[in-house]
C-alpha cells in the first residue's frame, strides 16, 4: 500500500478559477494559505461575502484528489493541479469520505481540520465544457455526489510542499459525513 502524499500545491493573491501551481505553501493556523485570495478568518469567497462577511471562513483550503483527474481523464477530460482551483492536490487519501473534522497532517508540521465538501460552481464549465457533469453526479439512491474536493481550516501552520506525506486523524465519536460548505 502506498502511503497519502502532496501531489502538488497552489495559490494565488487574486480571485480566479485556477490557481497556478508553486514550489510550496505556508499555512497559517486560522487564515489559510498565505499569499491567497482565499486566506482569511471570515469568509473570502465573492458570493459568500456579498451575503454576509462576518462568517467565518470554513473554505481555507481547498483540497483536490489527485485520483478525480485521473477518473475524468477517462471521460476525455485533461484536468492538471491548480486547475480546479485547489490549493492542495493529494494522492492516496479518499478525501470525499472523510468524516467531518478529520484532521490532515501535511509535511511535518501543518494540519489542517476537513469542514465540508467544495460545493462545485458552473465556472468549471469555463475550464472544459461539460466538466461539471463529471464533478456532480447522482447516486443510485438520488443523493447529489459532489467530487470537486474537501474544503478545511488550518489548526497548525507550516510549509507544505510535493512530496510531503499526509497523515490522516479521525474524529473521536460518532462521525458526521461532509455536507457542502
Amino acid at each position: 500500500m502506498t502511503s497519502a502524499s502532496v501531489v502538488s500545491v497552489s495559490r494565488d493573491p487574486e480571485h480566479r478559477f485556477s490557481k497556478p501551481v508553486v514550489d510550496e505553501i505556508v499555512l497559517v493556523a486560522g487564515l489559510g494559505v498565505e499569499g491567497d485570495a482565499h486566506a482569511g478568518a471570515t469568509v473570502q469567497h465573492r458570493s459568500r461575502v456579498v451575503r454576509d462577511p462576518s462568517q467565518p471562513n470554513l473554505r481555507q483550503v481547498h483540497l483536490v484528489h489527485a485520483e478525480l483527474f485521473d477518473e475524468v481523464g477517462g471521460s476525455g477530460f485533461e484536468v492538471a493541479p491548480g486547475e480546479l482551483g485547489e490549493n492542495v492536490t493529494t494522492r492516496g487519501v479518499d478525501l470525499l469520505g472523510l468524516p467531518r473534522g478529520t484532521g490532515l497532517r501535511l509535511g511535518s508540521d501543518a494540519v489542517v481540520e476537513v469542514t465540508g465538501l467544495r460545493n462545485p460552481c458552473v465556472q468549471i464549465d469555463g475550464l472544459e465544457a461539460g466538466l461539471m457533469r463529471e464533478l456532480v453526479a447522482k447516486a443510485d439512491d438520488g443523493r447529489v455526489v459532489r467530487k470537486a474536493g474537501v474544503m478545511a481550516v488550518v489548526r497548525v501552520g507550516g510549509r507544505v510542499a510535493p512530496g510531503d506525506e499526509i497523515g490522516v486523524e479521525l474524529p473521536e465519536g460518532e462521525h458526521e459525513a461532509l455536507q457542502p460548505v
